[in-house]
């Protein structure tokens, strides 16, 4: 399997049990997650060498944290064990017509204080086929942003594959300074991905109306001849379709369009365990695939079958093996008691 290198910030998740809210109960379920995170864990439990690079604090969290990543699989040898806090973020699980909602805790953050030459890209690069990470990761501070142009850059340089999620998060940064830090970006990315509102957020490259729980699956075909008439080094626009008829009922689907054609996935109907890290497990479902060698259709297929597969699992990670994807792609889908 092809070595895969992710950047980003991994976080401490602490959520009520249940759909409980903060300040109900006593007590907070914790966890780790982020989204490069998330994607390294997917692509290490599917077979490949997946190696995160990032900041995490040496000590008793941080020891924690790397424990969890290390046990399911993912290479660390290039993450720093630098600064004095791991991020934080409280969720609070939606249910029905109540959405879900993360309160952040990050600022000085590890990962935060990282700059130019901080990272020894080389080494982390060396046999990598891939490069992935997201726009979370440059709008946490401004070495951060110039830490990602430049490992975006080196890895092209490198030959590796290159990969940007949009992954727009209003919280951490303006729709302006995200255009103009991820226009600078775009130009060493081989592979986007976004959801139905982040090319529109940070190319304002519009779709539709999200909100209403439908899709006019043939409008996303434009936004990806956009994004790739704006940005000539992106050579495959994929992109998730979710319906939102709730927060616990969603349709899920996804495109992949490159300048030979496109596809659409098979659609789910999902009932929704947690949703949190579903973009991330489509991403490392796709790259999985494309690195498999598979076709177009196959391809993004089996993005939206890894990705909804992990909305019936709780926390970030996409707890399944390649094989439970296999099997929903080949239309397992019934749910049965596997004995």
């Amino acid at each position: 399997m092809a070595s895969v290198v992710t950047f980003g910030e991994i976080m401490l998740r602490l959520k009520p049990p249940g759909g409980l809210r903060l300040g109900q109960g006593d007590a907070l379920e914790a966890s780790f997650g982020g989204g490069e995170a998330n994607v390294a864990v997917s692509l290490a439990r599917f077979g490949h060498d997946a190696r995160f690079v990032s900041a995490i604090p040496a000590n008793p969290i941080g020891d924690w944290c790397v424990q969890q990543l290390r046990g399911h699989g993912v290479d660390l040898r290039h993450a720093l064990r630098s600064g004095e806090r791991l991020g934080i973020y409280f969720l609070e699980a939606g249910a029905s017509q109540r959405a879900s909602t993360v309160t952040y805790d990050r600022a000085g953050s590890a990962i935060s204080q990282v700059g130019l030459g901080t990272v020894r890209w080389s080494e982390a690069f060396a046999g990598a086929g891939w490069f992935h990470t997201t726009g979370i990761t440059p709008a946490l501070s401004d070495g951060c942003a110039a830490t990602t142009d430049e490992a975006l850059r080196l890895a092209k340089q490198a030959g590796l594959t290159t990969s940007l999620d949009l992954n727009f998060r209003k919280k951490l940064w303006t729709k302006a300074k995200a255009q103009e830090v991820m226009t600078r970006l775009m130009a060493h990315v081989d592979v986007v991905i976004a959801n139905e509102e982040d090319c529109e957020s940070v190319f304002a490259i519009r779709a539709g109306d999200v909100t209403s729980g439908r899709l006019e699956r043939e409008r996303y075909l434009d936004v990806a001849a956009q994004v790739m008439r704006r940005f000539p080094s992106v050579a495959r626009v994929a992109i998730t379709l979710r319906e939102s008829h709730s927060a616990s009922r969603n349709g899920w689907s996804g495109v992949l369009v490159d300048r030979d054609g496109h596809a659409f996935a098979p659609r789910y109907e999902l009932d929704v365990v947690d949703r949190v890290g579903g973009g991330d497990s489509f991403a490392a479902g796709l790259i999985h695939a494309l690195l498999a060698g598979k076709a177009r259709a196959e391809a993004i297929a089996w993005a939206v079958a890894a990705s909804a597969l992990k909305h019936s699992i709780v926390g970030d990670l996409n707890l399944v093996g390649a094989a439970e994807v296999d099997a929903l792609v080949a239309g397992d889908g019934s749910g049965r008691v596997q004995r």
